[in-house]
């Protein structure tokens, strides 16, 4: 008897692949939907690292529905339209109990019987989505849109670890089946998401509603799987509805399957008891980390909801009934200025302090000088408070009917009131600036993006350092960088000498970085990696570029308006001149590393690079290339002239054989380079 051993060694390798993966998806269940892991997160990422190793040394045998497919997607270049099989509705509003019991009494008239049980629900405040499911797997997920059209979205929503990718079916009459729900940001999560593109220098999300929907609606989902999105699904629609008959039922059912489901659900035989949750979930609803603006009655039975059906716009076998926003009055006793870790310059209101959603509010942003204006707020008026998105506490107006004649207009300052350096408004945003590079306000998230590897890579400088370096007065901007000795730092925590000699030699290299690094790790606004090489590929040095228009700068290909401007602000403030001047006297290199023929050489030439390489480092190749005038890009497309290939290449390699574009190895790039 002769045996295929490769069949028999393939059969084994599919069932370790397919145990792993029913592994990580049972822990996922206990982590993301039960809350209740039994494992830690070091384990857990073994397992993950173990069936990816496997996958890729067999990437025959991955599947749309394995874990390590969250984010296997390229970015989108749009979102399809798709029309809902049922239509989405919004539903109706109210905001008493009187208009509830007299939904209670159409619902009534229109089944003609009393015997009706409502099931009650907290009303999640964030975008709707639907999630179709064929055969146990995940087909596509849509947002709501208008009710009746939404975008396909299920490369974003397959980011998100509580929404299964499989679902087992054995048990269960479910073939093709529909589940909605509601995407949604917890209160925490929602803080750390803004803190970080305040950091970024991005605009700030208003509320946790509108943070879900732009992560959402992300071309990208390798940006999105950042974003820690969570889901509650509350309804689920089959094509076999006899295996439930209401409502309650079938949210049983859901959680059964693996769906994460609000535990804070009703059965109520009455309206009394459906009253008893309204009162409860008044206080109640402020304890939770997520944001609830109310709560959702529907009618149990669906043989009953069938016999109501829907108007255009709303069904009518369910109403939302939602808490009026807690206001409260209170006096703006001034106006300070803040300033942000991007150098934003945001005013907010001292307020007489006052209690308000069961805590005390003594500050409330104004946001920006507009705003101020077009609320014409002023220290010293009554105004009406409310918290936006029982969060962040929001002026609503001001009471004019109160004023004395002893209110003070407020102007926002012309300098920073941290440093006093210049501010500028960068066209087309409400927000001033401050120009400082050595802003206290700012100076650590500066000081860490100048030591950043892909600014002038100063390794050993990590944010507890600089943060021990701020605090003591040893580091006031980036020229007192290249003034510490080994001594200074040997003495700080977790720093000996060794840890203080590796640093200071890595300092002292960084000076060689060059032109377009330095221009990049000065951090000025809307000037990234692209817009520092095409700046020094047209300007010589860091003088030259200080010295030119703007009409010069502007003129420059895929240098805009934003990127001129910023330039000019950064160099006109005294400061930073005085701050580059200290550099160039300590030895940094404020002119091009490249010769004229090294920066045109690969001129308009797109790259991608797939598997290991062995000789360079994929950023050392990448900053090469775009030095050189080239770009590297993500995905492989016919505008892709060649693809840099090392060790196990992907299907980036596969997909360039099948597009004939040039395939090259590192040897390859160097004689094309003509870098080396």
């Amino acid at each position: 008897m002769h045996y295929n051993l490769n069949a028999m060694n393939k059969s084994s390798i599919r069932e370790r692949i397919n145990a792993l993966r029913e592994q990580i998806n049972y822990h996922n269940r206990k982590y993301y939907v039960e809350d209740a892991p039994l494992i830690s997160d070091y384990e857990y990422d073994q397992l993950t690292a173990k069936l990816k190793k496997l996958e890729k040394e067999h990437p025959e045998l991955i599947v749309p529905e394995s874990p390590t497919q969250r984010v296997g997607g390229e970015p989108a270049k749009e979102f399809k339209t798709v029309e809902h099989a049922v239509p989405m509705l919004s539903l109706d509003n109210t905001y008493s109990k009187e208009e509830i019991i007299d939904f209670d009494k159409r619902t009534r008239k229109g089944l003609d019987e009393d015997n009706i049980e409502y099931v009650v629900e907290l009303k999640i405040d964030g975008l709707g989505v639907s999630l179709i499911y064929k055969n146990g797997l995940l087909i596509r997920g849509t947002t709501r849109g208008d009710g009746v059209r939404g975008e396909d979205v299920t490369g974003n929503l397959k980011t998100i670890r509580s929404v299964p990718l499989k679902i087992n079916i054995n048990d269960v009459k479910l073939n093709l089946f529909e589940v909605r729900g509601e995407v949604y940001f917890n209160h925490l999560d929602f803080k750390k998401i803004n803190l970080q593109r305040e950091a970024a220098g991005e605009p700030l999300f208003a509320n946790p509603r509108n943070a879900a929907a732009g992560s959402i609606r992300l071309l990208n989902p390798r940006i999105t799987v950042l974003r820690p999105l969570k889901i509650f699904l509350y309804n689920l629609r089959s094509e076999n509805n006899g295996l439930f008959n209401t409502h309650f039922e079938a949210l049983k059912m859901l959680k059964t399957l693996g769906f994460r489901v609000n535990p804070n659900i009703a059965l109520c035989k009455n309206l009394n008891e459906v009253f008893r949750q309204i009162d409860k979930w008044q206080e109640k609803r402020r304890s939770l980390n997520y944001d609830v603006d109310g709560l959702v009655v529907k009618v149990n039975a669906f043989s009953q909801q069938y016999v109501l059906g829907a108007t255009s716009k709303h069904p009518r076998w369910a109403i939302a009934y939602k808490y009026p926003a807690e206001q409260a009055t209170t006096q703006v006793e001034d106006i300070m200025v803040q300033v942000g870790r991007t150098g934003s310059l945001t005013p907010v209101a001292k307020l007489k302090p006052v209690t308000l959603s069961g805590s005390t509010v003594a500050r409330a942003t104004l946001h920006n000088e507009d705003e101020i204006k077009r609320k014409d707020i002023r220290i010293g008026d009554m105004i009406a408070i409310e918290k936006g998105g029982e969060i962040i506490p929001k002026v609503l107006r001001v009471l004019f009917e109160k004023r004395s004649g002893n209110e003070k207009i407020f102007s926002m300052p012309k300098k920073c009131p941290v440093c006093s350096a210049g501010v500028y408004r960068p066209g087309g945003e409400a927000v001033l600036r401050c120009t400082g590079t050595a802003c206290p306000a700012q100076l650590k998230e500066r000081l860490q993006h100048f030591a950043s590897r892909k600014a002038m890579d100063i390794n050993h400088l990590g944010s507890q350092l600089i943060g021990q370096l701020v605090k003591k007065g040893m580091i006031k901007n980036f020229s007192d960088l290249y003034l510490l000795k080994q001594n200074d730092v040997a003495g700080l925590e977790r720093m000996g000498g060794k840890s203080a000699k590796n640093l200071i030699e890595a300092i002292n290299k960084s000076k060689k970085a060059g032109f377009n690094r330095l221009l990049f790790a000065f951090g000025i606004r809307h000037v990234g990696e692209r817009a520092a090489y095409l700046l020094s590929n047209n300007f010589s040095s860091i003088k030259e570029l200080k010295s030119a228009s703007k009409e010069k700068i502007a003129s420059i290909h895929e240098i805009g308006p934003k990127v001129c401007e910023s330039i000019f602000y950064f160099f006109a403030e005294k400061k930073n001149v005085q701050v580059i001047n200290k550099l160039e006297k300590l030895g940094v290199n404020m002119e091009s590393i490249l010769n004229k023929k090294q920066k045109n050489l690969l001129q308009g030439k797109q790259f991608v690079l797939t598997g290991t390489l062995t000789k360079y480092s994929r950023d050392e190749v990448k900053e090469l290339i775009i030095n050189a005038g080239g770009r590297v890009t993500s995905s492989v497309t016919k505008n892709t002239d060649y693809v840099l290939v090392g060790e196990k290449p992907g299907s980036k390699y596969e997909k360039a054989k099948t597009l004939n574009i040039n395939i090259i190895n590192e040897e390859a790039f160097e004689k094309i380079s003509g870098l080396f």
